[in-house]
């Protein structure tokens, strides 16, 4: 029950030849709402399109599966004869469609065809290998020029072009009646009402979702009045000023049943980048570093061409021993006179008693 990229079989002229091209093929088991046991069929994905054939070689498809009514996609996690194998549960607008996989990396590898198709982005919640992811991208771009061109683009008419652009609500989608379903369906959490542009193309129109034993959908439509402002167009006409008017009458007849539908686009966590490999050129997804870059080294400060001069100093203090007998200046002003000529108390003691010795001396001898 391998899976395997796309391989052209048939001839020109041949049915298969005649459908959309073909993003990925293999065989899988299904069993749709209707049926009591699961055929293994071959599978291609050509557009957004399931076409199952009786085996690799048929060119007439036995069933087909069209993606445009896509709700969910999620895991079979019940246990099967085949321990290998895994499930998928695909539930769309007419009921839920299992599929058993050979394995789990082929599960997470249809999955992520599946979502590319049906959103025209790469899912970034799966565990697939940068080559995959590579195959991925090349089917949003394919499918999204087969979309282009097989609906070209026309302007819209003028009631829903220039004049509206200011005071457009922000649960506007430029959506059909089926595709606004689907958005509701698909997110319960984000609001129950859609405004988009009426099938005649020169009106707008509401779409509601509630649940009663499943959902409800309502339609309403939405006229721009001549005089100016708008018109919902019931069994009594609710006229109101500008578009935020008639979402907020809405809310306020049902008494807060329904909310508008605000979807907030998913960002990206991480930054990545694609980049050949040195030694076998293949493309590969890089995740750039989420640290912060190194801080470059700071630069010594800038140091003059020519030196400065260094400050003058302060003279040494005179460190030498002044004594009594050395000079010392004849200014009466000078301290150190003073210090000199001064005659300290001790040396005065000590004269009278030498002086006291001498004249004794001087009696004795007499």
């Amino acid at each position: 029950m391998a899976a395997a990229p796309v391989k052209q079989r048939s001839g020109p002229g041949t049915p298969r030849a005649q459908l959309p091209p073909c993003y990925y093929e293999g065989y899988l088991e299904k069993r749709g709402p209707k049926e009591k046991v699961s055929r293994r069929l071959w599978t291609c994905l050509c557009g957004n399109t399931l076409f199952f054939f009786n085996n690799a070689k048929d060119t007439h498809y036995v069933d087909k599966l069209d993606l445009s009514g896509f709700v969910s996609l999620r895991d079979d996690c019940s246990r099967d004869r085949n321990l290998e194998a895994a499930r998928l549960i695909l539930r769309m607008k007419d009921g839920e469609t299992k599929l058993t996989v050979a394995n789990l990396e082929a599960r997470e590898l249809w999955k992520g065809f599946l979502y590319s198709v049906v959103d025209l982005n790469v899912p970034a919640c799966l565990t697939l290998l940068p080559g995959q992811l590579q195959m991925l991208r090349e089917v949003v771009d394919r499918e999204r020029s087969r979309r282009r061109s097989r609906t070209p683009t026309r302007a819209p008419p003028s009631p829903l072009s220039v004049p509206l652009l200011g005071e457009i609500p922000a649960c506007f989608r430029p959506v059909s009646r089926t595709e606004a379903e689907v958005l509701l369906e698909r997110h319960p959490d984000c609001g129950n009402m859609v405004l988009r542009p009426g099938r005649d193309g020169s009106s707008l129109a509401v779409t509601t979702r509630q649940d009663l034993n499943g959902s409800v959908f309502r339609h309403y439509r939405v006229t721009q009045r001549e005089q100016g402002g708008y018109v919902i167009d019931v069994e009594n006409p609710i006229p109101c000023s500008t578009l935020h008017d008639v979402i907020d009458a809405l809310v306020e007849k049902t008494a807060g049943t329904l909310q508008p539908f605000l979807l907030e686009e998913p960002y990206e966590e991480n930054i990545t980048y694609v980049s050949a490999n040195d030694e076998n050129g293949e493309m590969i997804l890089h995740c750039a570093p989420s640290s912060p870059l190194p801080k470059a080294p700071a630069l010594p400060p800038k140091q003059d061409r020519w030196p400065t001069k260094p400050p003058p100093r302060s003279p040494a203090p005179d460190r030498r021993i002044l004594s009594v007998t050395s000079p010392v200046p004849s200014s009466p002003t000078n301290p150190m006179r003073r210090l000199v000529l001064s005659p300290s108390p001790l040396a005065h003691t000590l004269n009278e008693e030498l002086k006291m010795k001498l004249e004794k001396r001087r009696t004795s001898q007499e």
